[in-house]
């Protein structure tokens, strides 16, 4: 007798278990065909009409065309960088290593916030500057230099370098230090 009583609560269990692994699979069937946008299913009638493995379908090939769309433009972006940098349409170069191809090291960045510059700087292994001479350029410039960094990753060393203005009412002229730090670093 208890053996059939435990049978009974195992079979009940069991379609407890079944029948709310059902309700989570047509809620996430449900939130997939949300995603779908209306205009892709060609349909008239709306999803709430639409049997679920039709709803499936849609999201499927809604997929698929989307992956076919990345392809397409992930080309695109490829033809277009090569012809950019004037490289045959046929060479085996990527977009990503016609990129590093494109972006000269050293880069430059000035930030100025009224009382404050940044200046952002990444160069390669093999630069042509110290990092003092950066500072003594903001400093001749009016600026008081408060935090400078570098860290090298890889080939590149990224310097970082944080400066106030001495005199608030004079202020530093920011194109006159790009220039400087330009013929600098160049």
């Amino acid at each position: 007798m208890k053996k059939c009583s435990g049978e009974s609560s195992s079979k009940l269990d069991r379609k407890t278990v079944e029948r709310n692994r059902r309700i989570h699979m047509k809620g996430l069937c449900f939130k997939l065909a949300s995603l779908v946008p209306p205009q892709h299913s060609k349909a008239s009638n709306s999803k709430d009409t639409l049997s679920q493995q039709k709803q499936l379908d849609l999201a499927s090939s809604y997929i698929k065309q989307l992956r076919e769309r990345i392809e397409n433009l992930k080309e695109r972006k490829e033809k277009a960088m090569r012809s950019q940098l004037g490289i045959d349409a046929n060479s085996t170069i990527d977009a990503d290593n016609a990129m590093m191809v494109r972006s000269r090291l050293p880069v430059l960045e000035l930030r100025d916030s009224g009382s404050s510059i940044e200046v952002m700087l990444i160069s390669g292994l093999n630069k042509n500057f110290m990092l003092f001479e950066v500072i003594s350029v903001l400093e001749e410039e009016g600026a008081e230099v408060v935090s400078a960094s570098f860290s090298t990753v890889g080939d590149k060393i990224f310097h970082s370098i944080h400066a106030q203005v001495k005199i608030s009412r004079v202020g530093v002229e920011t194109s006159t230090v790009w220039q400087r730090l330009q013929d600098l670093i160049y």
